[in-house]
């Protein structure tokens, strides 16, 4: 939203650059002293709000403003010097670096949030995975005291449904023992804690 006002105001500053620039150099017109082929050239780039909109705009993107510039400083007045340093350094410099300044700024947003919502959907996934697990271990627990024994799990490990459920949980029902062994704490149960 602010790259789109920011060039709103680019063009606001350049339709009054073109402006200026229109009736500034038709005071070009009237002096006597000027070269009439000089006159017919530049009423071709300001001699109309349009066509000096149109050579603002060539200079603003283009790039072509000595070819405008050096003309009217030599041969008009060496003040032109001081219009052209402005708006080059004023609409060339600071409001381009402020627009993409913007535009980056944007774009880091976005990706901000894109990472943010892949950790949201991480935290989901873990949530429920472990939402999972506390369903197999209720299964497994057939005495349901509140931990599973080395029995009841080999038990568990022995239905087919509750392997193919353990495989959709990346889980090797194959090494059960293992699996087994590294969750128990030492006491021959694995409390929910322990399996979650």
């Amino acid at each position: 939203f602010a790259l789109f006002w920011s060039l709103v105001l680019l063009s606001i500053v350049m339709l009054m650059a073109a402006l200026f620039m229109c009736q500034s150099v038709n005071l070009i017109f009237l002096d006597d002293t000027i070269d009439v082929d000089f006159k017919v050239e530049y009423f071709r780039y300001f001699g109309t709000p349009s066509k000096s909109l149109w050579t603002i705009f060539e200079i603003t993107f283009g790039g072509g403003w000595q070819k405008h510039a050096r003309p009217l400083v030599e041969e008009v007045s060496p003040l032109w010097a001081v219009f052209f340093v402005v708006y080059i350094a004023g609409v060339l410099f600071a409001m381009f670096k402020i627009i993409t300044a913007l535009f980056l700024k944007d774009t880091m947003a976005v990706a901000a949030q894109d990472v943010e919502s892949t950790i949201h959907d991480k935290i989901k996934e873990k949530a429920r995975y472990a939402q999972k697990l506390v369903a197999l271990f209720a299964a497994a627990d057939s005495s349901s005291d509140g931990c599973v024994t080395w029995a009841e799990f080999e038990e568990l490990l022995d239905d087919e449904t509750a392997r193919a459920y353990l495989a959709s949980l990346e889980i090797d029902a194959t090494s059960g023992k293992f699996l087994f062994e590294l969750l128990d704490n030492g006491d021959g149960s694995v409390s929910v804690q322990e399996f979650v």
